[in-house]
């Protein structure tokens, strides 16, 4: 029997090769079961989205390999992509849904982006280093995202036209929340962001907006991020 269900498994093998695509696809899987699942993230619409993305497209070849590894890895211009689970329950805190417009400031490589466009109706993102905006649209546009709108500026300001947002994600550390993004967020909505400088510890911080404006803080855990980037 054994030696029945080898031969079976080696036939198909032959004739059904095992594509880099499933190779790809056991890699996420993997890594949502081990890294993510494992870890606390439970947002059965996130789970699907980190199932779903691609991380080795939005990566330069050199890193393909480690893709689905839970580290940052860099990008280059001296930025990185976050770690998948930091990006998991990033996006987790926000508690994301269908119909949801949101705010990234950061785009980086465009992973947070795809992962929220998996879930939520709009994702607007803003980033300062020119060469990554360029390159995160190029990808994620031959990847088929179609909700995600772009611009290079200076995230500190925001993207007003489009205000209020459900949800405003940051990935990259100001030493202070800006205001702006605060007066850009709807009553009710969430801002997930790190604070803190450079040189010392920074603070993964939950920020809620109630119905009189004033903001409730959580702080959720400390953190590593790059330092939020102005333009001159």
């Amino acid at each position: 029997m054994k030696i029945g269900v080898f031969i079976w498994g080696f036939v198909l093998l032959f004739f059904f090769p095992f594509t880099e695509q499933d190779r790809y696809q056991q890699q996420r899987e993997r890594m949502v079961k081990q890294h993510l699942a494992s870890r606390g993230i439970d947002d059965k619409n996130v789970l699907k989205a980190m199932r779903t993305v691609e991380r080795h497209k939005l990566v330069p070849p050199n890193m393909q390999s480690y893709a689905y590894d839970d580290r940052p890895l860099p990008i280059g211009k001296g930025q990185t992509i976050s770690q998948p689970f930091i990006v998991a329950y990033m996006t987790q805190a926000i508690n994301p849904k269908p119909g949801m417009k949101v705010l990234e400031i950061g785009t980086g490589s465009g992973y947070q982006a795809a992962v929220l466009a998996e879930i939520v109706d709009e994702v607007y993102t803003i980033e300062t280093v020119e060469p990554l905006a360029k390159t995160a649209k190029k990808r994620l546009i031959e990847m088929g995202y179609d909700n995600i709108h772009f611009r290079v500026g200076d995230g500190f300001y925001g993207w007003e036209e489009h205000a209020p947002y459900d949800a405003i994600i940051v990935t990259a550390a100001p030493e202070e929340i800006p205001p702006r993004l605060a007066e850009q967020l709807k009553v009710g909505g969430k801002m997930i962001i790190p604070v803190g400088p450079m040189s010392a510890s920074q603070e993964l911080r939950l920020v809620t907006k109630q119905k009189n404006g004033k903001l409730k803080i959580k702080n959720l855990m400390p953190v590593r991020f790059v330092p939020f980037t102005r333009r001159n």
